[in-house]
């Protein structure tokens, strides 16, 4: 019995101090909250982490991406408990999370002169100009562009077109041929918004939201030609642009209905491993006659951002370094048809050869609708607009949408 109890003693004593032993491990090991908008991206991050986990054995990353990351992130401000790190939209909410505080600020970083201006000056636009600081590293970006079938368009012998009138011409054209020239998947409220975006980037000027909310000019004054090329361009859809959703649109559309499909570059491995065949083609769209005029819509698609409060600081720059790294940026852009913010490093795929000019001369303008505040509701405004065809009721319940949310 004595043996027994003596044994016994031997074991708990070993095991309390293993206990012992882990927990000063446990303490000895910084644990970082990492947070992700983009589930398409989820599984790339996850090796990644797990990469940056080897190389900083004392650096622990929990990953999290959430279904609903805007609904998730308000919850997280309203608690005040932001993760250590983020990969956010370049959009309002960065804007907002930046002017407020919430978002550590890198302009005494070296960081930033590895990333190109015109990014850096997207996210600068968001906080606004009254507002000094860097609160977030441009990372990725993307773009929307007119994506084709390279066969079709070879089928019926038709250029490229570089105007609004040019493309006016090979839709037209191609519909006569009994083809369907534009997929839509409207019955997907945000996917409304990437012809929207591409029109009104190139026509309504630059400063539009802050002219609107000073009472300068209301979309009944200045979207106009965009409403009227906005409609314009359905009736060169399928004859249900409404019923049908983006899944369903991406399997139509790499399968071989239509010829031309207004999305970002997400949607290029969507398709390709859909069909494998499919010979693909983009360029930007045409919103004017004027060829010099017509600008590539990027932005911001991951934008690199720490919590203002994290306890630790030094250990999320380490992640953040690590991520832009050259090498680490590089693959990101491989494995996501993304494009980068970082200087030198450019997006290879044939895919996309229409619309690298752009960002190698800067032809690049940003999505107007990310300077919208939040909660303006756009998406369910322009697929309404898009049903009902009435360019007076959209356009006046822009403005007092918009007026609602800036009097909160």
């Amino acid at each position: 019995m004595k043996k027994i109890t003596k044994m016994t003693t031997i074991i708990l004593l070993s095991a309390s101090l293993l206990i012992g032993c882990n927990s000063e491990e446990n303490d000895d090991k910084v644990t970082l909250e990492f947070f992700s908008n983009k589930p398409e991206s989820m599984d790339f991050y996850e090796s990644l982490i797990e990469e940056f986990e080897e190389e900083h054995p004392k650096i622990n990353i929990e990953f999290e991406v959430p279904p609903e990351p805007v609904t998730v992130m308000r919850t997280k401000l309203t608690r005040n408990k932001l993760p250590d790190i983020m990969s956010i939209s370049g959009d309002s909410l960065y804007g907002e999370m930046g002017r407020e505080g919430f978002l550590y600020d890198f302009s005494d970083s070296d960081l930033l002169t590895t990333i190109q201006p015109t990014y850096l000056d997207m996210l600068s636009r968001l906080v606004g100009e009254e507002v000094d600081g860097n609160y977030g590293i441009p990372y990725a970006t993307n773009a929307v562009s007119v994506i084709y079938n390279k066969d079709k368009l070879t089928k019926y012998n038709l250029e490229v077109p570089t105007t609004w009138d040019e493309f006016i011409q090979v839709l037209q054209t191609v519909k006569d041929n009994g083809e369907i020239p534009i997929y839509y998947t409207l019955q997907d409220a945000w996917t409304a918004m990437p012809s929207w975006n591409a029109i009104a980037s190139n026509l309504v000027p630059k400063d539009f939201n802050v002219m609107k909310t000073n009472g300068e000019t209301t979309f009944q004054e200045s979207y106009q030609e965009v409403a009227e090329k906005a409609a314009t361009l359905t009736e060169y859809g399928q004859r249900d642009i409404i019923g049908v959703g983006y899944d369903d649109g991406n399997r139509a559309f790499a399968n071989g209905e239509g010829v031309f499909y207004i999305q970002g570059n997400w949607v290029v491995p969507e398709l390709l491993r859909i069909n494998s065949e499919l010979e693909l083609g983009t360029f930007a769209l045409p919103a004017t006659n004027n060829p010099k005029e017509n600008k590539l819509i990027s932005g911001v698609d991951a934008t690199l951002a720490i919590s203002e409060a994290t306890e630790h600081k030094e250990e999320a720059l380490q992640f953040i370094e690590f991520m832009l790294r050259e090498d680490i940026a590089k693959r990101y852009t491989e494995d996501q048809k993304a494009f980068s913010a970082i200087k030198g490093i450019v997006q290879e795929d044939e895919a996309f050869e229409g619309i690298k000019h752009h960002f190698e001369n800067g032809s690049i303008t940003s999505f107007v609708d990310h300077y919208y505040p939040n909660g303006l509701g756009q998406e369910g405004i322009v697929q309404e607009f898009y049903i009902n065809n009435d360019i007076e009721q959209a356009l006046k319940k822009f403005d007092s949408e918009w007026n609602k949310v800036i009097d909160r």
